[in-house]
């Protein structure tokens, strides 16, 4: 008889989120239209989210826009800021909001199959701010999330500007600790093969160094002296830095490429999971496990203070065998106390009665009680 029960249930995949970052010029935001257009030419449509404040037109639609809670325009006003200063006091409002972006990510999770990320064209606002990282932080504990380096490729062609560019990105990947695709845009202007020649080949690099100063261009620094000899160094430097990066040319003009970028994403995905979420687990764990030490330490200091105040508000209670020398009290005989109270009586007596008498103020009195209080103020006197 086969069986009614319903099929387990299985987890769901979780959307890739893509965060595209790029110096201003290198076709940012073309790369990412194309990579729509793409994504739903093939009926996966991504989840888009766009963290610009102060861009004007958009070419492709956005899902979450932080234009519609945050005015540009008017935080510039407000809080007398320039154009970069604007921009990251817009991305720090936003990022007060992430724990909702997050929630209403979730709930869509089943529904999308990737999450694309939007950022400003002024790179470092959004690299090495607080917002940023808050930002990246919190859609990679969430999903699996690439960084995708978008590099203008004929801007590039030149050692010395590769360079720079291979820096940055190194930088990028050490301050996101999340895996990277290094984006080399503009393809159909210039072919990037070069870029994975020098990536690859040490000596490739330094044939094209010491071209660059013989054939004099305007970049050309030299293949001897200090920056030559630096730049030499650099290489070698990253060699090891190069062996975690995947390298793709793609045309955000003609679409060329596209699709090798997502077969990237897609081992890129993969090794999150492999490297990235572990160490991010460990670091969320040892975090909140110094955030509960803390806790605990506020909350002995806070029972000790408790205490001690409970001290205070206690009255002091000396035992009848304490020595004077430790508190700097007598102890007295309670023979002398029994006595002491009996002339505190007698003396009572004495004063009431010559009281009465003096207030009697000649008044006329019996001869026995005048007799009575004769002796008894002879026998205390």
């Amino acid at each position: 008889m086969a069986s009614t029960e319903p099929p387990t249930a299985t987890t769901e995949k979780l959307p890739a989120t893509i965060v595209c970052i790029g110096m201003a010029g290198s076709g940012k935001t073309t790369f990412m239209q194309r990579l729509n257009a793409h994504l739903h030419g093939k009926k996966e449509p991504p989840y888009i989210i766009n963290l610009d404040p102060a861009v004007k037109n958009v070419p492709f639609d956005r899902n979450i826009d932080i234009r519609d809670s945050v005015n540009y325009r008017e935080v510039m006003t407000q809080y007398n800021l320039g154009p970069n200063g604007g921009i990251m006091t817009s991305l720090n409002l936003f990022a007060t909001k992430i724990d909702q972006v997050i929630g209403i990510l979730e709930k869509r999770a089943g529904s999308i199959s990737s999450v694309l990320v939007d950022t400003p064209g002024q790179i470092e606002c959004f690299v090495w701010s607080a917002s940023g990282a808050i930002i990246t932080d919190a859609l990679a504990s969430t999903f699996p999330t690439v960084i995708a380096y978008i590099i203008d490729t004929p801007r590039t062609a030149q050692p010395a500007t590769f360079m720079a560019n291979m820096l940055y990105a190194c930088s990028i990947l050490y301050k996101t600790k999340l895996p990277m695709i290094l984006v080399f845009n503009k393809t159909d202007a210039q072919d990037a093969s070069f870029a994975k020649e020098w990536m690859t080949d040490f000596e490739a690099f330094q044939s094209a160094l010491r071209a660059s100063e013989n054939e004099g261009d305007e970049e050309a620094i030299g293949g001897s002296g200090y920056m030559g000899s630096l730049l030499n160094s650099m290489s070698l430097m990253l060699d090891e830095f190069y062996n975690h990066l995947d390298l793709v040319g793609v045309s955000a003009m003609t679409g060329a490429g596209i699709e090798d970028f997502l077969k990237a994403v897609e081992d890129k995905v993969q090794e999150y999971e492999r490297d990235y979420k572990p160490e991010m687990e460990k670091a969320r764990k040892r975090r909140e496990e110094e955030k509960r030490k803390s806790k605990q330490k506020e909350l002995d200091r806070l029972m000790k203070d408790l205490e001690m105040d409970k001290k205070k508000e206690e009255p002091a209670v000396v035992s009848d065998v304490e020595s004077d020398e430790e508190n700097g009290l007598v102890e007295r005989d309670e023979d002398e106390e029994m006595d002491k109270g009996n002339q505190d009586v007698e003396d009572g007596l004495k004063q009431r009665y010559e009281r009465a008498l003096k207030d009697s103020g000649g008044a006329q009195r019996s001869k026995a009680e005048e007799e009575s209080l004769a002796r008894y103020l002879r026998a205390t006197g």
